[in-house]
């Protein structure tokens, strides 16, 4: 499987390649600073040069976007919006102009498309987008608008051989230094692992390996296109869900973490507390209609896997 993967440096990008490549795939990267063989520079909004590696390749995997891990100011969130559609532009643009175009495209969105809720899942069937209800932060609207935006930028993209999968992924969970599990496990083991706020919050999650198993099932299966959620099927409250993880890690206390203290923290450490606060109550129901079989499917197995394996 040859496969081009804009924006694929980073944690997820590294998880895919972890589980993948040992099955054959071989991956061209598209990133603004390469440094590697397999690297190719790109600017994520001008087609240029890198467009060749589109033509004959047999799928896209776009990652790229502004991280999320920001302040929510008015700057970062045009880099934000930014940065996700002109990219997705873009590649569109290049598949369509490719002579040997990919047969399928997997698009990176987000889970946080979906309105908060907590009375019952959000599945890609059913699935309830968010952004108009009432007493809805600020900040929590514009970073739905940003996942519309990128999800339309994909649809009007016209690349009639080609498939689109609009993968609207919860947090992947990987072993990579810095990343989302690594950053949580850190802070357990510190004793600032408690509950975000009131922990009654849902976290929606997904192990590295289910994450790039899915996108192999994805290939696999030509009936899937449009929006799949890519998560575990089983998200929990907040509180649950650090609980687990200080027994993963071995921390033997957690100091509380409510909301204005997280506020506090957010602000010296520049990032929102939507990423933890927000309600992300998400199912994977195409995927398990479909007939994928999670290897991880609940939280506690996952995380003391993953501890097992963090360097």
């Amino acid at each position: 499987m040859k496969v081009v993967m804009p924006g694929g440096s980073g944690h997820v990008g590294a998880a895919i390649r972890r589980w993948l490549e040992p099955k054959g795939w071989t991956f061209t990267v598209l990133t603004r600073r390469p440094s590697k063989s397999d690297e190719v520079e790109w600017d994520g909004r001008t087609l240029d040069a890198w467009s060749d590696a589109i033509d004959g390749c047999d799928l896209v995997i776009n990652l790229a976007g502004r991280s999320v891990n920001c302040r929510y100011n008015r700057r970062n969130l045009d880099e934000m919006m930014d940065s996700r559609v002109d990219s997705t532009r873009v590649i569109g643009e290049a598949i369509a102009a490719a002579k040997n175009p990919p047969r399928l495209w997997l698009q990176a969105s987000t889970a946080t498309i979906y309105r908060q809720r907590f009375d019952a899942p959000n599945d890609d069937l059913r699935g309830e987008l968010g952004g108009d209800e009432p007493g809805t932060p600020y900040k929590w609207k514009a970073s739905i608008a940003i996942a519309k935006a990128w999800e339309a930028e994909l649809e009007k993209a016209h690349t009639p051989k080609t498939r689109k999968v609009a993968m609207r992924s919860s947090i992947t969970m990987s072993i990579d230094k810095g990343s989302v599990f690594d950053v949580l496990a850190t802070l357990a083991r510190r004793g600032l692992g408690g509950a975000a706020g009131n922990g009654t919050q849902y976290v929606s999650w997904v192990h590295e390996e289910d994450f790039a198993c899915s996108l192999e099932f994805l290939v696999e299966h030509e009936e899937l296109s449009g929006p799949v959620n890519i998560c575990s099927p089983n998200p929990l409250p907040n509180a649950e869900f650090m609980r687990i993880l200080r027994q993963a890690v071995g921390a033997r206390w957690a100091l509380p973490q409510p909301r204005w203290l997280l506020e506090i923290g957010a602000a010296v450490l520049g990032t929102e507390t939507e990423l933890v606060l927000k309600s992300r109550r998400v199912v994977p129901r195409r995927l398990l209609d479909a007939g994928f079989k999670f290897m991880h499917p609940h939280w506690s197995e996952a995380a003391r896997e993953l501890t097992s394996r963090r360097p």
